[in-house]
């Protein structure tokens, strides 16, 4: 059954590789970033990949990944091992420049592939929403009006889900006003992951894959 997993998976992820859906839209073209692996143990579900993470086909792999390494309190080879972390954001592709940093993902990215990607990581512990677009797809109505609100009350969200800021430098200043995130929230995270993978293979009858709380209400 694990191998069968495995090979349906990595199917999968090959069909995502392989995605030109959104390539006239792309400035760069498509170059669908992630990892992904049957027995991660933790998914980063991010906005989209930068120019740095499209040139090296990396996912993180720049100033914004540095300090999310540091939130968590793990080095490079753990962070970048499949069978620990998962990192699936919701454009995949760099979506361009806008005006002040780069556009929001895709609109049709998420919608084509993050749930089949779901479904094939069952053993998912702890879902981190780096940003409002992932936290608006998988919080649903239980979203807060801002993002400072949302992770301000991760505690609401526990203990599938941490919301957490951009760790871009561009968001230093939301760093500077809120030290409570730093003081509270990063610590609490670093204890949640150190558990998370110290627990690897554990009470595996208790992991499910990662679901969406609660779809917004239709107007």
């Amino acid at each position: 059954m694990k191998i069968h997993r495995t090979i349906e998976l990595g199917a999968l992820l090959a069909q995502v590789r392989a995605c030109r859906a959104c390539e006239p839209d792309l400035p760069l073209g498509a170059r669908p970033v992630l990892q992904a692996s049957p027995q991660s143990r933790i998914l980063i579900v991010g906005q989209a990949p930068g120019t740095k993470v499209h040139q090296t086909g990396i996912p993180w792999n720049d100033a914004s990944g540095k300090r999310l390494r540091e939130w968590l309190g793990v080095d490079a080879e753990t962070f970048y091992d499949p069978t620990r972390f998962a990192i699936v954001p919701m454009g995949l592709c760099y979506p361009g420049r806008a005006a002040s940093g780069d556009k929001p993902p895709r609109p049709e990215c998420a919608p084509m592939w993050m749930d089949r990607i779901l479904a094939g990581l069952e053993h998912i512990e702890l879902t981190l929403l780096v940003g409002l677009h992932a936290q608006r797809y998988f919080l649903g109505a239980a979203n807060k009006p801002s993002l400072t609100e949302t992770v301000m009350a991760w505690a609401e969200y526990g203990p599938r889900y941490v919301p957490l800021p951009h760790p871009s430098p561009r968001n230093v200043a939301w760093f500077q006003r809120n030290a409570w995130f730093g003081e509270e929230v990063v610590p609490m995270l670093k204890t949640r992951v150190a558990e998370v993978l110290e627990n690897d293979g554990v009470n595996e009858a208790e992991k499910a894959a990662p679901r969406r709380i609660a779809a917004r209400p239709r107007p």
